[in-house]
């Protein structure tokens, strides 16, 4: 997996500063998460291909999190985009936008699939036989989700040598890689584990958009290898994160211990502050491996 962050921080965009965007690739798709203002800029800043974006996951629809939208929708059409584009957020994102296409009489010439959410439960969004996407309900000031994105599990690794040796039609390979015990030319059933070894672990990315602290989403995003969760405020400002419904460093960390993930990502940090070590100063009192989001940032994991 490569994660882009393309913006990470909080309410408004600055000259050196981005509101919230990232871009997740996994098994050949390319997932753009949250779309704020300028998020096409670094797009191109980047140099990410507009047309591999196919999916677009928006968690709620405050202004920092898909302002951006109509107007990458806007250039999509300019390009003459062709495939189709699937949106995925709140219900009355597909409103908003067709609304704006209908008043500049902007229509696309591509056709946009929505995919409107109102479930306070944890639902699967999108799959295909490589990757599953679930929402993971969050508590913000609206209705808001974040995304577990999972790559299913492969195939087996067939040991060649050892299938030849074991006198195995090629005929069977395929039910070899699913895990079923073959017969061999001999007649001999062969067992599965003796000719083949276990796939690589598969991976899963949980993006935690804008929410106050929320124990319930652990079991959802358990063992997840990352965990990218907002940390908008420091302790010194934790009744602000109460009123606000937002989370602080350490209680990002909280959660990423409890659901003992592999690594943490912070962002979505409030301007207010000068720098951002503090933010991981504090989270890494409560759980080890913490890394700060910043535009540009690359990921690979």
């Amino acid at each position: 997996m490569k994660l882009t962050i393309l913006g990470c921080y909080s309410a408004t965009p600055r000259t050196l500063s981005n509101t919230t965007s990232q871009v997740l690739e996994i098994n050949n798709h390319m997932f753009l998460i949250d779309c704020g203002e300028g998020t096409q800029v670094e797009l191109r800043r980047h140099k990410i291909k507009f047309n591999r974006i196919k999916h677009i996951f928006i968690s709620h629809l405050h202004g920092d999190h898909f302002f951006g939208l109509v107007g990458l929708i806007s250039t999509f059409r300019l390009l003459a985009r062709e495939t189709e584009l699937h949106i995925y957020g709140p219900k009355g994102i597909k409103e908003i936008v067709t609304l704006q296409m209908k008043l500049a009489d902007s229509w696309t010439n591509y056709q946009l699939i929505f995919h409107e959410l109102t479930s306070n439960a944890s639902k699967l969004i999108f799959e295909d036989d490589l990757v599953e996407v679930h929402t993971i309900p969050l508590d913000h000031r609206v209705y808001t989700n974040g995304f577990l994105f999972k790559e299913k599990p492969g195939d087996r690794k067939l040991d060649i040598k050892a299938v030849e040796n074991a006198n195995i039609d090629v005929a069977y390979y395929r039910k070899l890689k699913q895990g079923s015990d073959v017969v061999n030319e001999k007649g001999i059933l062969i067992k599965n584990e003796s000719v083949t070894s276990q796939p690589k672990t598969p991976k899963s990315y949980a993006f935690c958009s804008d929410t106050a602290y929320k124990e319930d989403i652990v079991p959802i995003i358990k063992e997840a290898s990352v965990l990218y969760h907002e940390s908008t405020f420091l302790e010194k400002h934790s009744n602000l994160a109460l009123i606000t419904k937002h989370s602080t460093a350490k209680q990002a960390a909280a959660i990423a211990m409890q659901a003992n993930v592999g690594k943490l990502l912070l962002g979505h940090y409030s301007t207010r502050y000068d720098g951002l070590n503090s933010f991981k100063t504090e989270a890494e009192e409560i759980f080890d491996d913490v890394e700060l989001c910043e535009d540009g940032k690359v990921f690979m994991f």
